[in-house]
């Protein structure tokens, strides 16, 4: 199992979800995040939370088997991309298991 965690534009969450659920896969975390970057925004501000940052961003978070990441990935961009720069990093990490909590039960993924 991959653990997919993309970065992306906030604008671009809904469509990518839509676009995600309709190939099957249901099961994502949806973060609002701030972050910093190469990519320098006109809309840069300074966070009331943390001392400097560029631009709020959405994260994505889900797990899905080896075989579907490149799927994943193409969707998110496909749908998450613009003409300009700042549209994000998607990373892909391994997952040994993943586990129910009301359970404990194993969990395999789509």
């Amino acid at each position: 199992m991959k653990e997919i965690k993309a970065f992306i534009r906030p604008e671009k969450v809904n469509n990518i979800i839509e676009q995600l659920k309709a190939e099957g896969y249901e099961n994502i975390t949806i973060s609002e995040a701030e972050g910093t970057g190469k990519f320098q925004s006109e809309n840069a501000f300074v966070s009331q939370k943390f001392s400097i940052t560029d631009s709020k961003i959405a994260k994505l978070e889900l797990v899905a088997k080896d075989k579907n990441v490149d799927k994943i990935i193409e969707i998110i961009s496909k749908y998450g991309k613009t003409i300009n720069p700042g549209d994000g990093l998607i990373y892909v990490a391994c997952v040994d298991k993943a586990y129910r909590v009301k359970t404990g039960e194993e969990n395999g993924y789509k």
